[in-house]
């Protein structure tokens, strides 16, 4: 198999999975361990009856969302600079796809647009030498 497109496969499982994670993080873990609770720093409403141990500082969530997220992220940033080095990518654009990993929802449209762009290099260099490389899987 391809040393390329192992990569790249990797790079966008990677991608979408630390995505989901960073949403999860964002949007669930810190908010559970911030902003609700009576123990929270900021408090800014209670935790539903019942279910205040999962809010707060001592929040289960961020074991279960947090540490896995920065665990992919490690992985996915070492990923993008394989990728960036089989397919020689400048810095700007390496940075560029590893900081995506920190926004939310950026490292989706970012997956798409990278995807989309080394598509068209593949069949551009498959016109060039007369169709003789593979085309590109499509997923």
């Amino acid at each position: 198999m391809d040393k390329r497109r192992v990569s790249f496969g990797l790079y966008r499982v990677l991608a979408y999975v630390t995505g989901v994670f960073l949403i999860g993080l964002t949007f669930v873990a810190m908010p559970a361990k911030y902003l609700v609770g009576e123990t929270s720093m900021f408090a800014l409403a209670p935790a539903p009856e019942g279910l205040e141990h999962w809010f707060g500082p001592e929040s289960p969530l961020m074991l279960f969302i947090a540490m896995p997220h920065g665990y992919i992220y490690m992985i996915y940033v070492l990923v993008v600079l394989w990728v960036s080095l089989d397919r020689r990518w400048g810095a700007g654009r390496t940075l560029g796809v590893v900081l995506a990993g920190t926004i939310p929802i950026l490292g989706f449209v970012v997956e798409h647009r990278v995807v989309k762009s080394e598509r068209a290099k593949e069949e551009r260099a498959a016109s060039a030498h007369g169709g003789s490389q593979e085309p590109a899987p499509t997923s």
